[in-house]
């Protein structure tokens, strides 16, 4: 029997973002049910940082993250985690619309410059006609994802948290003054669990007979593909303003491409479906005039979401000690330091870090969607 103070289930990059903050002031084991951290959606990401990514209820989250993960404390790193790519939000004519109510949504939030056609063609080789106008977001950013997360596993072990692999939770059993969690490697008894089970959550939730908030697995496709003309580095990362695509370069002139889908699925190890493969060359081919000469990989990952789309980061209503950290969507890499701040100081009763103080951390309080 292991005992310690807070228990996070899931070793995702919410998990391990949370793990280093919390074990400054207490003792924390991270479970996670598979053998590796990382494996569902922090190892699949599309891997880059927006400020308007996820809308205007995550964009709080995002901006207060940026300065760090461009410039992170020591420990985490020597070099920042971020590098510059800039996005270009586009659409047709009938999908113009999506530009106005963006542009009004972050005004004042995020730097968003008009773009025209001369614009977008300067920017985009072999643009076909029909978009005329867009936004750009000069300060999108690559984002190192597996260095993000294995330096916040570090840390979180440096500050004395450990790490249980191939431990799937099998029940939750509450126990005066705090919880027992039985896994597939052993028990663990804990004053407070911190669901950070990403599509998994509500199942964790129901264990507990937490409140039922509705945590939804969405299924996102994204293929790498080699065009002739090779993509360029220097070509931003492209938007759909109506959510059909993205795409940005890769090293060797290779293309990530997704059709911005978000079917809901099971919790699983999701695969990628040959139709959203296919939907998503048919959308970029309308879009470039490109060739492509060979799809070399294709993966899926899986993006979770509560009813609102925005996070759920607070203890629960109903289960004293029942701690919500999920409902994170696409979005949960590039707000992870932000929300492991606010995260940790919910749990611990510490005062909000000034780089999340302006933040307003009740929007995301699960009691939101208490009946």
């Amino acid at each position: 029997m292991i005992r310690t103070d807070i228990v996070i289930i899931g070793a995702g990059i919410a998990g391990a973002s949370l793990a280093a903050e919390c074990a400054l002031h207490a003792r924390v084991l991270l479970i996670e049910r598979e053998e590796r951290p990382g494996y569902h959606s922090t190892g699949r990401s599309a891997a880059f940082w927006s400020e308007t990514y996820g809308g205007p209820a995550v964009q709080p989250l995002t901006s207060a993250s940026g300065p760090w993960l461009a410039s992170p404390p020591a420990e985490f790193s020597d070099t920042g985690f971020l590098s510059s790519r800039g996005a270009l939000h586009i659409a047709r004519p009938e999908g113009e619309a999506a530009l106005d109510r963006m542009a009004v949504a972050f005004a004042g939030r995020v730097r968003l410059d008009p773009v025209d056609r001369a614009g977008l063609e300067r920017e985009i080789a072999s643009l076909r006609p029909g978009f005329d106008r867009g936004l750009a977001e000069p300060s999108c950013a690559n984002i190192d994802v597996a260095a993000l997360h294995a330096a916040c596993l570090k840390v979180a072990r440096q500050r004395g948290a450990k790490l249980l692999c191939d431990a799937e939770v099998q029940a939750i059993t509450r126990r005066p003054g705090g919880w027992r969690i039985d896994s597939r490697i052993g028990a663990v008894e804990a004053e407070i669990i911190v669901n950070a089970a990403g599509a998994w959550a509500s199942t964790v939730a129901a264990m507990a007979g937490a409140s039922p908030i509705d945590i939804a697995p969405h299924r996102r496709t994204i293929v790498q593909l080699a065009v002739d003309p090779p993509a360029p580095m220097s070509l931003p990362l492209v938007i759909d303003a109506e959510e059909r695509f993205y795409f940005k370069p890769e090293p060797g002139g290779r293309l990530w491409l997704s059709p911005h889908d978000e079917t809901q699925v099971v919790p699983c190890d999701v695969a990628p479906e040959e139709i959203d493969v296919a939907t998503a060359i048919d959308r970029l081919e309308k879009v470039v005039d490109w060739r492509v000469l060979r799809r070399e990989r294709a993966w899926a990952g899986l993006r979770s979401f509560a009813p609102d789309r925005a996070p759920v980061y607070g203890f629960d209503s109903r289960a004293p000690g029942f701690f919500w950290f999920a409902g994170q969507g696409g979005f949960g890499i590039q707000t992870a330091p932000a929300a492991a701040m606010i995260g940790a100081a919910l749990l611990t009763g510490q005062s909000m870090p000034k780089m999340v103080r302006r933040i307003d951390a009740g929007r995301y309080a699960p009691v939101r969607f208490a009946t």
